[in-house]
């Protein structure tokens, strides 16, 4: 079964991704694509605490995702991938093949950004790369919940949410 979620979510792993998307799409694994995080054992552990035991997940850096993405798209089981920022899914999406959609999930305010969705903060640069994805022929919306409708990335620009 192909991964179910590729998913934005500057908090990582936490309770709406967890339980929010994790339980209505019955995710068995989350492979979280971070660099940092792949390169550190004791936040490795801070994200374990977060998520059951039944739970599997994988810490991959960029590379190491791109090289193993095909094994965990054709896993028996549903799965979630998840990155902290636009610019590490970019990279994900320029070396991994199948990606075909991107949730923006949850991007907050930080300095230079602005809001777009009650959810969604993005700098000028931000906005310039969900686009070169939505180029690719990817589908990029946002969606913090599962019941709560996709918004299209065009909407999203336009701060439509707001």
């Amino acid at each position: 079964m192909p991964i179910e979620l590729y998913r934005i979510d500057d908090r990582l792993i936490h309770g709406q991704v967890v339980v929010g998307w994790g339980q209505p799409l019955d995710v068995a694994f989350i492979v979280l694509v971070d660099d940092t995080v792949a390169a550190s054992d004791w936040e490795q552990d801070l994200y374990r605490m977060g998520a059951p035991p039944e739970m599997e997940l994988f810490f991959e850096s960029v590379t190491s995702a791109i090289a193993r993405i095909g094994a965990y798209q054709s896993r028996a089981e549903p799965g979630i991938v998840l990155t902290a920022d636009i610019e590490t899914m970019c990279r994900l999406a320029e070396g991994a093949p199948g990606i075909t959609r991107v949730n923006v999930g949850g991007i907050h305010h930080r300095e230079g950004r602005k809001a777009k969705l009650r959810y969604v903060f993005l700098t000028a640069d931000e906005e310039t790369r969900l686009q070169a994805l939505a180029n690719r022929g990817i589908a990029v919306t946002a969606q913090d919940v599962p019941s709560a409708p996709p918004v299209p990335l065009t909407e999203v620009l336009a701060g439509a949410g707001l």
